[in-house]
């Protein structure tokens, strides 16, 4: 019996150290599951911190370079827009310029017309004077012939009366 005792003694002994033993297990088991959990909390959290971070300056710099983007894309859109007014600008200059060399060219020519004209009515009047100044020059001349005829017949004959006078007186 006393060994029973004993054997009883010694297993609720050994009972009380497993139990022992199964209690710190327990308590080290939970104190590293919580250590563990709070090392990973810890980790996931800066590993978090540390993509939102990133995240955020990228997002920045991203948001930076698309508003410089948008303000160029709008001063090319204001610099095309400024061409297309210039070319618009020049095209009338053009077309003006155009309409007033178109107006002149017709004004050259209708003064060349006019000259052409004039110059041929001039060319005419002038051929016109010149044949009525000849057939005057003409009538002048026979005029002046036969009053010299005349006036040499006068002579002559005035030559033969003194002649005959003479000779009879």
């Amino acid at each position: 019996g006393e060994v029973q005792n004993m054997l009883e003694r010694f297993g609720a002994d050994i009972n009380k150290a497993l139990l022992a033993k199964r209690k710190r297990l327990e308590m080290y088991t939970k104190a590293s599951l919580k250590t563990s959990n709070q090392k990973i909390e810890h980790v996931w959290k800066t590993q978090q911190e540390q993509r939102q971070k990133l995240n955020h300056e990228f997002s920045q710099q991203f948001l930076t370079l698309f508003q410089q983007w948008d303000v160029d894309v709008q001063k090319a859109e204001e610099q095309e827009e400024k061409l297309a007014n210039m070319f618009r600008q020049q095209q009338k200059v053009f077309q003006q310029a155009r309409i007033v060399q178109s107006q002149r060219l017709k004004t050259i020519k209708q003064l060349y017309e006019q000259f052409s004209k004039s110059m041929e009515e001039l060319e005419k009047s002038n051929e016109n004077l010149l044949a009525g100044a000849q057939s005057e020059l003409r009538k002048e001349m026979s005029l002046l012939q036969k009053k010299i005829m005349m006036d040499t017949q006068q002579q002559e004959m005035a030559t033969v009366r003194k002649s005959l006078q003479s000779m009879l007186f």
